[in-house]
């Protein structure tokens, strides 16, 4: 059974193999599996992830030890595999046990780093043949597994819907909060998508909007975009939206030298209205440290004059208006219109959206939205699986 002085996590590490050998090296330890992978350790890494209490606050699960304060030249005086665990003394005295769940799951020999890295969860890329992941309002509410099943599928593909929720102003808070708080900005906790005479943003109209993502304008854009639908009785509105990682995808493929430039030129936005002024400066395609695409920023009505050296200006020029173009091809987009009781949530720092124009003459047409930031939704998930 794992304790909080055995593992300093709050979730659990099946024991996916024994431990089978453990020899004592210079500056580490060398870990044979009960399945022949050897997995190294050095002396100083394993000292620093200690679970005892005295290294591991139990209450917090949180570090209480700093690296900096065991000797730079530390060694073990020995170490063996004690009831399944493996067990180390260190010069100084100090005693460490660590389990064998955790310590394979954090090995970091090229095999099991790459093994890990294997298993992590990939975008699942989609085009105008989606299969749109559908979810019922009452279940996600009420049931734990219903709402771990919406939010592994927006987390995986970047666009779900709800249907079934109340068409009373303010239902949508209690979806969203489902998920975590929600993220406030400049348009309040729950914004109101009217056509409105006084707008103080292209949204609050009633023509057309082109594909973009929300809030480029901010350091971090909102992870997460939900819109539901209390009224639409107008003509025309239909939502549309495309996989923005996919169109990176395909453009990585298809021209490499305008995707490499969309990666490193940075572009300004900016969000100006009478009473704030927010701007950005930002590549439109953002790669984490794997070299992944891991956010698209674009919103053209918010787009700043280009900024690049004479040289580089018309491959910019180039690159972006390719990639607005693969925004406009048939096989990348989604168009539907959201009815009453149907709640859009997407991710939007992926899935970029649009709207068509429609006629506020021909009837009422009133959503409303609001944000919730990326990590909420993976800090969700994770403890809805332990």
């Amino acid at each position: 059974m794992q304790t909080a002085a055995a593992v300093a996590d709050f979730r659990t590490y099946p024991k996916i193999c024994d431990l089978a050998q453990v020899q004592v090296q210079a500056d580490q330890l060398l870990v044979q599996w009960a399945d022949g992978r050897v997995s190294p350790f050095h002396h100083q890494w394993l000292r620093d992830n200690c679970p005892c209490p005295e290294c591991v606050y139990s209450v917090t699960r949180e570090q209480v030890l700093e690296i900096v304060d065991v000797d730079a030249d530390l060694s073990a005086t020995f170490a063996r595999i004690d009831q399944g665990n493996l067990s180390v003394e260190w010069s100084g005295g100090h005693r460490s046990r660590y389990d064998p769940g955790w310590l394979r799951a954090h090995a970091y020999d090229d095999e099991s780093r790459a093994e890990r890295r294997a298993a992590k969860p990939k975008p699942r890329l989609w085009d105008s043949q989606l299969q749109l992941p559908v979810f019922d309002y009452s279940a996600v509410m009420e049931d734990a597994n219903a709402l771990l099943q919406w939010l592994l599928a927006l987390r995986d593909g970047g666009l779900t819907q709800i249907r079934g929720v109340p068409t009373e102003p303010g239902s949508l808070a209690l979806v969203a909060r489902r998920i975590a708080f929600i993220r406030e900005s400049n348009f309040g906790v729950l914004f109101n998508v009217q056509s409105k005479a006084d707008a103080d943003s292209n949204a609050y109209t009633a023509f057309n909007l082109p594909l973009h993502s929300d809030l480029p304008t901010r350091e971090l854009q909102p992870g997460l975009q939900l819109l539901h639908c209390l009224v639409n009785d107008a003509n025309g509105g239909e939502s549309i939206f495309v996989d923005g990682f996919a169109i990176a995808s395909a453009l990585r493929q298809e021209d490499p030298e305008a995707f490499q430039a969309l990666c490193e030129i940075p572009v300004e936005f900016r969000n100006k209205d009478r009473h704030s002024d927010y701007r950005r400066l930002a590549p439109i395609i953002a790669l984490d440290a794997m070299g992944d695409v891991a956010e698209i920023r674009m919103a053209n009505f918010l787009r700043g004059p280009f900024e690049t050296s004479v040289a580089r200006m018309p491959l910019l020029y180039r690159a972006y208006r390719r990639f607005i173009g693969m925004t406009r091809e048939a096989r990348f987009r989604l168009v539907k219109r959201l009815n009453p009781g149907e709640l859009w949530c997407f991710d939007n720092r992926r899935t970029l959206h649009a709207r068509n124009a429609f006629d506020p003459g021909s009837g009422a047409r009133h959503f409303q939205g609001c944000y919730i930031d990326r990590d909420e939704l993976l800090s969700r998930i994770l403890v809805l699986q332990r």
